[in-house]
């Protein structure tokens, strides 16, 4: 799926940058693909994989530590036997800013690709 969001590249964080309005959040969660949610204050994005075994778990985190790299932003990737996790937020904005929706539609692309 190609959206307007993985056009774009993330912004570098400058200090005083402000979090994105939750509601705003919730509407650019319908940008992306299945699989993504806000955490309960709006503050985080997040996505869980589930697989069979390990390796892929471990696939896709360096997939997303790439991804990360590329765009100097970087979230907290979690992964197992049997499962992988990432979540995006801004710590400089204190919440989400566009750079988090944008690094999560390009890990669906690259996902899709894959």
């Amino acid at each position: 799926m190609t959206n307007v969001l993985d056009e774009k590249n993330c912004v570098p964080c400058q200090g005083g940058m402000a979090a994105m309005d939750a509601a705003i959040a919730r509407d650019m969660v319908d940008q992306l693909q299945d699989g993504w949610a806000l955490d309960e204050a709006g503050t985080a994005l997040r996505r869980r994989i589930e697989f069979k075994g390990f390796a892929k778990a471990v696939y896709h985190a360096n997939l997303a530590a790439w991804l990360a790299d590329t765009q100097g932003h970087h979230p907290d990737i979690r992964f197992g036997w049997g499962y992988f996790e990432i979540e995006f937020t801004t710590h400089e904005a204190d919440g989400l800013t566009e750079n988090d929706f944008i690094c999560a539609a390009k890990f669906d692309t690259i996902l899709a690709t894959a």
